[in-house]
């Protein structure tokens, strides 16, 4: 994801996957980065990305419980909320973009369009 390192992806992948708030022993468990990780390293990449507020978290006994703050597509969205607003010519960016859409995603976007015309009123 747009503004994560590779770790904090992985880490936000799981999350993402999990179907409740869960500590940090869980992710460190799930994790599949191909290299053995130390708990604290999971530990403080949890902290940071609370600090980021890609993460919520609660404290229960004596663990915090993790979960996303948002949604994947939220953040997928919100990454290209970026490339456009730093672009300086996000026309140029949406058409090269459109340009490169296959049949099925320029029908998605054609009908997400639709929907938020119709929001409009």
């Amino acid at each position: 994801m747009h503004g994560l390192g590779e770790l904090e992806t992985a880490v936000m992948d799981v999350l993402w996957l999990a179907d409740e708030p869960v500590k940090v022993r869980d992710v460190l468990a799930r994790l599949d980065t191909g290299r053995q990780l130390a708990y604290t390293t999971v530990m403080t990449v949890l902290d940071n990305l609370h600090r980021k507020q890609w993460v919520q978290r609660c404290l229960r006994g004596k663990a915090y419980y993790y979960e996303p703050a948002f949604s994947r597509e939220e953040a997928a969205a919100q990454a290209l909320r970026e490339v456009l607003d730093s672009s300086g010519d996000p026309e140029a960016v949406l058409m090269h973009f459109v340009a490169s859409t296959s049949d099925e995603e320029t029908d998605l976007l054609r009908s997400a369009l639709r929907k938020k015309r119709i929001r409009r009123g």
